[in-house]
């Protein structure tokens, strides 16, 4: 089996570190090969904050990964998130030299190249440029311009925006553990590729990642990505509430919880009580359960309050823009009891927890198919298209190659040789705005270091 078949995403949470190697079968569904996961120290709310400890848990998680697989991992797609990931719209133009020819791949390349160069604040840098609606020569609502005629090609873009050092950071932890970055993806978008139907992008959806310190919201509409945002509260405020609320230590906050924990008062009796185990002999604590779901309830609100919130920015009010589907709820925190019911009480909205199921193949592992593992699948998944659009450039330029030198000796014009010979200097040029992006970051890193 070729290595290029295969593809690894790593996911690099604030609770968890999972790496999973992946490929599609014959029936174009992702099989798990190996997953790895390890604890994640040092990374608060998705941002890297020690970069030893970092390394030691991306290590760990790939080690059980290869253990798992019985392969050598190399090359990794990594998922990015934390608080300094912000968004904004962009729409930007260019005009084509040459009118007659139809607009191809190279154009829309240099398009998004062009919205690559926009000035940011100091410290940031563009992690995504994502077209949405394309105009040529004015006429508007065009999806794939591909093929058509024109002379001015213009496009509205969702533009992506993160803080350089971070970027920077995960880089580095990544080519420190052994490993090489193929590219950055943004978390939202990756857990969408995995939970969400292209039905549901239509129609329009908003998904909902509750992780353990962020909580990432991506809403797609007529299946273009609208709007993405990142929140800075996830799983662990909830358990350090309860730590605080009920003075335990975090651990047993953690499985309390996971074990009992409900976002919906009301579901749990008076007398419902749970023992506690005392620290070195000490008396064991009883809690109300009660108590414990008032104490989630309060966070969890505060949680959705603020993603819906971002909802509104995007103007889901207005008729236009109405999300149909509703709201998928996926990560770690939405296994949490009655929280799917809370989410549709506050927003009105119908509600699903969107698990990774639906691009799996059949016979995978039911840890697998759990939404803790959403974003790992997403970037699975993410890796293994990036890989397939890449090998088929490359394949071009090699026949266009071999046309010409099988060509050259029996040209005697020479006008018909030059175009001849202009033709793979075109084709090399086509490169996605990822490769190039992928390759300066690289170099910055090696220079970095």
């Amino acid at each position: 089996m070729e290595q290029k078949d295969i593809a690894v995403g790593l996911d690099i949470g604030t609770t968890k570190i999972v790496a999973m190697i992946g490929r599609y079968n014959d029936y174009h569904k992702l099989e798990i090969l190996g997953i790895g996961k390890s604890k994640s120290l040092g990374v608060h709310r998705g941002v890297v904050n020690n970069i030893t400890q970092t390394i030691q848990s991306i290590q760990q998680a790939v080690q059980e990964a290869e253990s798992v697989s019985g392969m050598k991992i190399e090359d990794v797609v990594v998922g990015i998130a934390g608080q300094h990931i912000r968004s904004l719209q962009h729409s930007d133009y260019i005009t084509r030299a040459d009118a007659d020819q139809v607009i191809g791949p190279r154009d829309i390349d240099m398009l998004c190249n062009q919205v690559h160069k926009l000035v940011m604040l100091p410290g940031e840098e563009i992690i995504h440029v994502l077209p949405q609606e394309y105009k040529v020569d004015g006429q508007a609502e065009i999806t794939q311009p591909i093929g058509m005629y024109g002379g001015r090609l213009e496009a509205n873009f969702h533009v992506v925006v993160g803080q350089v050092s971070s970027i920077r950071n995960i880089g580095r932890c990544v080519k420190s553990a052994g490993l090489n970055l193929d590219k950055i993806t943004l978390e939202p978008l990756a857990s969408a590729n995995a939970v969400l139907s292209q039905e549901e992008k239509e129609a329009g959806v908003a998904l909902i990642d509750i992780g353990g310190g962020t909580t990432d919201l991506a809403i797609f509409k007529d299946g273009i990505i609208r709007h993405t945002a990142v929140i800075p509260f996830g799983g662990n405020v909830i358990t350090e509430d309860i730590k605080e609320g009920c003075s335990i230590i975090e651990k047993q906050a953690e499985l309390l919880k996971i074990k009992f924990g409900s976002a919906w008062p009301g579901e749990n009796k008076d007398n419902e009580i749970v023992s506690i185990p005392g620290l070195r002999g000490r008396e064991p604590k009883e809690i109300t359960l009660k108590n414990l779901s008032k104490i989630i309830h309060a966070r969890v609100v505060e949680i959705v309050e603020q993603v819906y919130l971002e909802i509104k920015n995007y103007g889901h009010e207005e008729q236009k823009k109405k999300l149909i589907a509703g709201i998928v709820l996926t990560g770690g925190g939405s296994q949490l009891k009655h929280l799917k019911q809370l989410v549709e009480y506050i927003t009105g909205m119908d509600t699903r927890i969107g698990y990774p199921n639906e691009h799996l193949a059949g016979d995978s592992d039911s840890e697998t198919t759990s939404p803790l593992y959403a974003t790992a699948v997403g970037l699975v998944m993410n890796s293994l298209e990036h890989r397939r659009n890449e090998p088929e450039a490359q394949q071009d330029t090699a026949i266009v190659e071999e046309e010409v030198i099988e060509e050259q000796p029996e040209t005697v014009i020479e006008t018909d040789e030059e175009e001849e010979i202009v033709q793979p200097k075109e084709k090399k040029i086509r490169k996605s705005i990822f490769d190039t992006w992928a390759e300066k970051f690289k170099d910055f890193l090696d220079n970095a270091e």
